[in-house]
């Protein structure tokens, strides 16, 4: 008798499952929520640390885990053309990894913080190019012809003695 009604509960629960396929809420659920996949784990990898359960090293791929999964959620929330303004996030994900590494580490690594803060560096002046993208021609043509006035008017003079 048990076998049966075990037996008739996996039926039902297929016939769900096929209903809910068949009505779009799993592809909904994919589409709409993939990135979570990437989220959770960065969040759980900070949680775990911060339990003094993994070590600091852990921070690493939960700093990149978590950046590209706010990312992601992003550009699939908005869609997928933001991706062209937004690139730099993945080296900003490696940086934030490394920083928080480089800061939880007791013993300091030589290189890691540096190195975290030159892609940290990189990134925020690529997101600059990318999110003025046509007008950063602008903005180089003006330092451009602020620095020839400077030069000009008053640096110039002062080196020739005029």
């Amino acid at each position: 008798m048990r076998n049966e009604k075990a037996i008739g509960l996996f039926i039902v629960a297929a016939g769900i499952i096929i209903l809910l396929g068949k009505f779009g809420v799993f592809g909904f659920i994919g589409r709409n929520f993939w990135p979570l996949l990437i989220l959770l784990p960065g969040i759980a990898l900070h949680a775990l640390y911060y339990a003094r359960i993994s070590p600091s090293w852990s921070l690493v791929p939960a700093g990149i885990l978590t950046v590209y999964g706010v990312l992601f959620s992003i550009t699939n929330t908005w869609g997928a053309g933001l991706m062209s303004r937004l690139w730099p996030a993945f080296l900003l994900g490696i940086a934030i990894g490394l920083l928080e590494y480089g800061m939880a580490e007791r013993r300091r690594p030589e290189y890691v913080l540096p190195a975290a803060l030159i892609l940290g560096a990189v990134s925020i002046i690529l997101f600059g190019f990318t999110l003025l993208q046509t007008g950063i021609i602008y903005v180089l043509a003006v330092l451009l012809i602020l620095g020839g006035v400077w030069l000009l008017l008053g640096r110039g003079r002062q080196g020739r003695g005029w």
